[in-house]
C-alpha cells in the first residue's frame, strides 16, 4: 500500500506543478500562441528524470525514491496528452510550421534535458 501512496502523492504534486506552470505561462506570455506551460513542464520532467536515472545507475537509489519521483512526480508533471492536443490545435488553425517547431523543440530539447540531467552531479 505504501507504493501506491508514494505514486499517488508524487503524481499529485507533479500535476500541481504542471497546473501552476500552465497558468503562470498563460497569464504572463499571452503575446505568443505557443504552449509554454506544457513545453516547460515536459522539459523539467525530462531533466528530473535524467537526474534520477543517473542516481539509479550510480548509487542504486531505493524503490521509494523511484516510485515517488520518477513514476509519480515526473509522470504527473509531464503530459503527452496535452502535448498531442496542443499539436492538434496548431493543425486545426493551419499553423503547420508552428506545430512542427513545437514537436521538434519538444523532442530535441526534451532529450537534451534528459541527457543533461543524467550528467548532473547532484
Amino acid at each position: 500500500m505504501t507504493q501506491w501512496f508514494l505514486v499517488f502523492l508524487g503524481g499529485g504534486l507533479g500535476s500541481m506543478v504542471r497546473y501552476y506552470l500552465s497558468k503562470y505561462n498563460h497569464t504572463n506570455i499571452e503575446l505568443i500562441t505557443f504552449p509554454f506551460g506544457t513545453f516547460t513542464a515536459n522539459l523539467v520532467s525530462c531533466f528530473i528524470l535524467g537526474i534520477l536515472i543517473h542516481k539509479q545507475m550510480t548509487i542504486q537509489t531505493g524503490t521509494y525514491l523511484k516510485l515517488f519521483f520518477a513514476i509519480g512526480f515526473c509522470g504527473g508533471l509531464s503530459t503527452f496528452s496535452t502535448f498531442a492536443y496542443e499539436l492538434h490545435q496548431f493543425l486545426q488553425k493551419d499553423q503547420m510550421i508552428l506545430g512542427i517547431i513545437y514537436v521538434m523543440l519538444s523532442l530535441i530539447l526534451g532529450t537534451g534535458a534528459l541527457i543533461i540531467g543524467m550528467k548532473t552531479q547532484l
